[in-house]
């Protein structure tokens, strides 16, 4: 099985099942066995149509002589897919594009003249490239959703849309950031380079690296040893936030998994003190455990907890606690493209969620600790509004300005939302709390 009768699968997945393409796309890579080149590969083509969905119906309503709605959803997805390398891929011959969507036709559609459907249009979309009317609305320039945009205009300060939606549907970077405990910055970039993979320091964060050529990370020796872990400067930034010094305190990490803050927080602290490390699924308890093990990291403890449930024995005991919350995600599109398609009605009870989450977490930080809340997503209802609305009724916290590397700006509010397109990182709220001595 090839690239793309994989990304073909992961779509058809996403489409009938409502997976989430970043899942799927590993799941089946692993299944079908997939080389280094061709997972690349597929995951370029699934990830390129569901960012450019929108745009490429455009073109596809122009090219067809029949109906755009009455296709079958398969036939859409393989002419999606044909678009796609035809369009926006230049290392694709055009005739590779065509004669393997016709073969996945064949394979995949029932209909013995799907074939010479998908034939026709792709020969279509090479013959006429650059005749046919551009899109000009951005829900058709850049596959957002109209609800989606109008959501974002409303919540981005004037003139941030455009760029937003751009870094949105670019190919992300693989960002790692260095366990320090156990190699310096400069000793794994020689590592990395020995074996071939590109690695160059990240603009504005210490000790992380953005990485090219990976092929498949989990097999990386440098990996596999425990020197670095794949983590966003924001997310990192948010840990940095908190301030943790390198003593011994006690710090909880409440919607921790796969657990990237806690590293971030055990690397800072130098591995001493205790922090315990939640997250309310069993599994992803997991996920923790290993990643600390790999990493080597001996201060984190997992524990498998419910962040809206109180544990009267945490009260007034955690130097800090960091709420990284359920969201709404729409700083990660890049990420997880999919989620731009997902239902808006569906995020309006996070805000409920979040208050009560930061309220329980806030009973457990000890008078004079951080309480450090975040979220990935970049609305203020889920951000500034929980904030100012749990303050409101908490007169024994604070806002305290964030202490932010060179690079960027300072901030006095203690509160900052990164925007994709701006400073090179997910999208990301961080809010820095201190409960008054």
């Amino acid at each position: 099985m090839g690239a793309r009768e994989t990304a073909l699968n992961a779509l058809i997945a996403c489409r009938k099942s409502g997976a989430w393409s970043n899942g799927v796309l590993k799941e089946y890579i692993q299944r079908d066995r997939l080389d280094s080149r061709d997972a690349a590969l597929a995951t370029r083509l699934c990830y390129g149509v569901l960012q450019n969905r929108n745009k490429l119906d455009f073109y596809l309503k122009q090219l067809l002589t029949g109906k755009w709605k009455d296709l079958h959803p398969v036939v859409r997805d393989i002419l999606h897919l044909g678009l796609y390398q035809i369009y926006e891929l230049d290392k694709i011959p055009d005739s590779a594009a065509v004669n393997e969507s016709v073969a996945l036709a064949k394979k995949y559609c029932k209909n013995p003249r799907a074939g010479a459907l998908v034939n026709g249009v792709l020969r279509s979309a090479v013959r006429t490239r650059g005749q046919l009317e551009e899109p000009v609305s951005y829900a058709d320039r850049y596959s957002h959703p109209d609800e989606l945009i109008s959501l974002l205009k409303a919540n981005l300060p004037k003139g941030k849309l455009e760029n937003m939606l751009i870094a949105d549907n670019a190919a992300p970077q693989t960002v790692v950031q260095v366990n320090t405990l156990r190699i310096s910055t400069a000793k794994l970039v020689e590592r990395l380079e020995a074996e071939h993979i590109s690695a160059r320091p990240h603009g504005w964060m210490p000790d992380c690296l953005v990485l090219s050529n990976t092929g498949n990370l989990e097999k990386l020796p440098a990996f596999r040893e425990g020197l670095f872990y794949v983590q966003d400067p924001a997310a990192k930034l948010s840990v940095l936030c908190a301030g943790l010094p390198e003593a011994d305190i006690r710090v909880l990490d409440c919607c921790a998994a796969p657990g990237g803050k806690s590293f971030a927080a055990a690397i800072a602290m130098g591995d001493k003190g205790w922090i315990v490390s939640c997250d309310i699924h069993a599994h992803k308890v997991g996920l923790i455990e290993n990643g600390a093990a790999r990493l080597g990291l001996t201060s984190i403890t997992a524990r498998q907890q419910d962040a809206t449930q109180a544990v009267p024995e945490w009260e007034g005991t955690m130097d800090a606690v960091i709420a990284d919350v359920p969201c709404s995600g729409l700083g990660i599109i890049r990420k997880k493209p999919d989620i731009r398609y997902k239902s808006i009605a569906e995020m309006d009870s996070l805000p409920a969620l979040q208050r009560k989450i930061l309220e329980t977490q806030a009973a457990y930080v000890k008078k004079g600790g951080i309480l450090l809340y975040s979220t990935c997503t970049l609305l203020k209802r889920e951000n500034e509004d929980v904030v100012h609305a749990f303050l409101a009724k908490h007169n024994d916290f604070c806002l305290e300005p964030l202490p932010l590397p060179e690079g960027l700006p300072g901030n006095e509010t203690g509160m900052l939302t990164l925007i994709p397109g701006e400073f090179d990182t997910d999208g990301f709220f961080i809010c820095r709390l201190r409960r008054k001595p």
